[in-house]
């Protein structure tokens, strides 16, 4: 893997749909930083949803890249929510080394009425249940999964407490999403979606500089109370420079992935690895579709024919897939609904 350490100020613009690796020798620090353009756009367009859950699913986009861009093996990650709120399921599926696609499932005329009223924020959208990020190495291999509670929190604050719990190394996510009016030239002006998000653990050599402190023990007596102990300094000032980051900053064309990290450590002194690209691809295709339609009996097939024929609708990138009933393996000589 390519390096670069800033001896002198990086480029200003930077590229859309990338993922730019980082690491901070002298705070024992790495991260990644995410920027999001066309990509996103093309998967919210696509489903027109309405803005509250277009921005939603953009930070879990954004999130999924800044995590499954840090597998080291062919496999995929995938983020997913289920919860009680109005948006009752996010699923965001990755795959190496680039391949993103998502979609949600949402009650829309209560989006449409919380929206209405000024109450459409995540904690209210997502409502109550559970986040599950899941390691997918093949089918050779087990499946590795996290799942932490959702219960009024937004997802940089889930994605917190996940790596607390689950991974126990001290990590900060700053996301951000906005839709933004683009000018081509020779064409009117459009509203664009556009993501970025940054993410930053220590990592240091020594595990006892990463001891984090213990979940509140309620009202346990004074000696089963946990013991009390500093950050390590080099993490406070990594945290705390992360923290000053701004929404804009993150999705502004004009910063690239480069300037922003030079703004934040380059008293520190930051080295930056190969770029990864990001693109919307859907992992569906026919002959998937038909694997599936095949492991349906007789009765099922009939089932889902409607006017003499099948449609499969792929929920991600909102493909139609449109088959002849006879054309299937268990198909057995009837077509009617």
């Amino acid at each position: 893997m390519t390096d670069t350490t800033f001896a002198s100020r990086p480029p200003q613009e930077g590229a859309d749909d990338t993922v730019q690796p980082f690491a901070v020798s002298a705070l024992d620090v790495r991260g990644r930083v995410v920027r999001l353009g066309p990509a996103l756009d093309a998967i919210l367009d696509r489903h027109a949803y309405p803005k509250p859950v277009s921005q939603l699913l953009g930070e879990a986009v954004a999130l999924t890249c800044l995590l499954g861009s840090s597998l080291k093996f062919d496999g995929r990650f995938i983020l997913q929510t289920r919860t009680d709120g109005p948006v009752s399921m996010l699923v965001v599926d990755y795959q190496t080394p680039d391949r993103i696609r998502a979609c949600a499932t949402f009650d829309r005329a209560a989006v449409e009425t919380m929206t209405a009223e000024g109450r459409a924020s995540t904690v209210a959208l997502l409502g109550r249940g559970h986040l599950a990020m899941t390691v997918d190495q093949g089918a050779e291999m087990n499946r590795y999964q996290g799942v932490v509670a959702l219960d009024g929190a937004t997802l940089e604050e889930v994605a917190h407490a996940y790596f607390a719990q689950s991974e126990q190394i001290p990590t900060r996510v700053r996301l951000a999403v906005a839709e933004m009016l683009t000018r081509e030239p020779g064409q009117p002006p459009r509203h664009a979606w556009r993501a970025g998000g940054i993410l930053v653990q220590f990592l240091p050599e020594s595990q006892d500089r990463i001891r984090q402190r213990d979940l509140a023990p309620g009202d346990a007596p004074e000696p089963g109370r946990p013991e009390e102990f500093s950050d390590d300094d080099a993490w406070v000032e990594a945290r705390s420079l992360v923290e000053t980051v701004e929404d804009l900053e993150l999705i502004d064309p004009a910063l690239s992935s480069e300037r922003l990290l030079f703004r934040l450590f380059h008293e520190r002194g930051v080295r930056v690895f190969e770029t990864q690209t990001v693109q919307d691809r859907c992992r569906c295709t026919r002959d998937a579709v038909t694997g599936m339609l095949d492991q349906f009996s007789a009765e099922e097939i009939a089932d889902m024919t409607v006017d003499g024929a099948i449609v499969v609708t792929c929920e991600f990138c909102n493909t139609r897939y449109h088959y002849d009933p006879a054309s299937l393996k268990n198909y057995a000589g009837t077509a009617e609904a």
